[in-house]
């Protein structure tokens, strides 16, 4: 007994080394599509309190579905709701009705190698005269009208910005008097298809070299470059009172202003160390915020975001062997979204715990007492009534 025990111990760790010593040689030798950085973050804040986890999300309804693809940011004008898809439309909801009203880019429109040229609607904003404004992550920053859905270049992605071109543009907040838009340019490396190695390479795009924060001038049709080196800029908003514009800064888990004067990449902290990585940031009824996690960092719980921030070797392993699609299906399908006051403390939480009635919500659109809430990924909008 004990000699067919080393025996097979020995067969055993034989044919272990067999198999881990060449998978260890090719997996060397392999290219690694991200180059990333370790990224210091704090431990994740408790969720208690304000923020105890609870199932409100999942009272949500959900809306067209199956008859939408990735809804990502929602806007109204009156009861119309307007949004972009996944297939490149800009889409008008009226009376329960869905109609195409745009394209910015052009067919074929299907799989992820086809965004480059179908084009991404990501960020919707209402100017004055009900003008839709419309941040495209492949072709840039676009006027819809809203009846004739007749569309304007205003910021292409082809005109060099201080040297460089727009590589993923995001979203935009407008001036009440639509003079200004401002706008994300999430990164110089990575277009919109590749978002999750972004995320994971974790770099602010050589130490502040990429474009993240700009702004528009209608008027004048200039483009002036207010904030570099952020890691994924992404959700804008300005303050009520247009004083100053919100940053969501997804892969540090925080919030940042911009306060016009300040210098380049000078803007103070609003919220940092957040229970997840926000997305897109819009105003409440309340004066506070909507802030949209796009993955959440459960305390207490496993957050793998945080267990491979200063492991950057096991990022490179993963991304070696496994594509962004295989990757992606280990993240949590945690939905959670929470409403900031106005000076960035947490007044709600709103959870789904397992994704079960709505997943992966990329924006919560506040709009006669209900949250709309868009999905880069789901087939449909939610809805949540605020007043139940």
């Amino acid at each position: 007994s004990t000699y067919s025990s080393k025996v097979f111990r020995v067969t055993f760790l034989t044919l272990a080394m067999s198999v881990a010593v060449p998978l260890l040689g090719v997996t060397v030798l392999l290219d690694c599509p991200i180059d990333p950085q370790p990224i210091s973050l704090k431990e994740p804040p408790l969720l208690m309190g304000v923020l105890e986890p609870n199932t409100k999300l999942r009272r949500s309804e959900r809306l067209w579905e199956n008859q939408l693809v990735g809804p990502e940011s929602i806007v109204n004008i009156g009861d119309v709701l307007f949004t972009g898809t996944a297939d490149g439309k800009i889409v008008k909801i009226e009376d329960g009705e869905i109609q195409t009203i745009a394209r910015i880019g052009h067919g074929p429109c299907g799989g992820r190698e086809d965004e480059p040229t179908c084009g991404r609607p990501l960020g919707m904003r209402v100017g004055p005269n009900n003008t839709l404004f419309v941040a495209d992550a492949y072709y840039g920053l676009y006027e819809v009208d809203s009846d004739t859905g007749e569309t304007k270049t205003l910021v292409s992605t082809k005109t060099l910005i201080e040297g460089q071109k727009l590589s993923f543009v995001n979203d935009l907040t407008v001036t009440r008097d639509g003079r200004k838009i401002y706008f994300t340019d999430s990164s110089s490396k990575w277009q919109r298809q590749d978002y999750l190695f972004l995320v994971m390479e974790g770099t602010d795009d050589g130490e502040g070299e990429g474009i993240v924060l700009l702004e528009y001038d209608t008027v004048t049709k200039e483009v002036k470059v207010l904030m570099v080196g952020l890691r994924f800029p992404n959700g804008v908003q300005l303050s009520p009172a247009e004083d100053f514009i919100l940053v969501t800064e997804t892969t540090m888990a925080r919030i940042r202003y911009y306060v016009s004067g300040l210098m380049k990449g000078g803007a103070d902290m609003f919220v940092e160390n957040m229970p997840g990585l926000p997305d897109n940031i819009r105003l409440s009824s309340s004066g506070g915020y909507w802030v949209a996690m796009a993955a959440v960092r459960p305390n207490p719980g496993f957050s793998l975001l945080d267990f491979l921030s200063e492991k950057p070797w096991i990022k490179k392993m993963i991304f070696k062997l496994l594509s962004q699609e295989t990757v992606t299906k280990f993240v949590p399908k945690y939905s959670l979204v929470v409403e900031l006051s106005e000076t960035g403390s947490y007044e709600r939480s709103f959870h789904d715990p397992n994704g079960v009635t709505v997943a992966y919500v990329s924006e919560a659109h506040e709009h006669n007492g209900h949250l709309y809430l868009g999905s880069f990924h789901s087939p449909y909008i939610g809805r949540l009534d605020l007043q139940h």
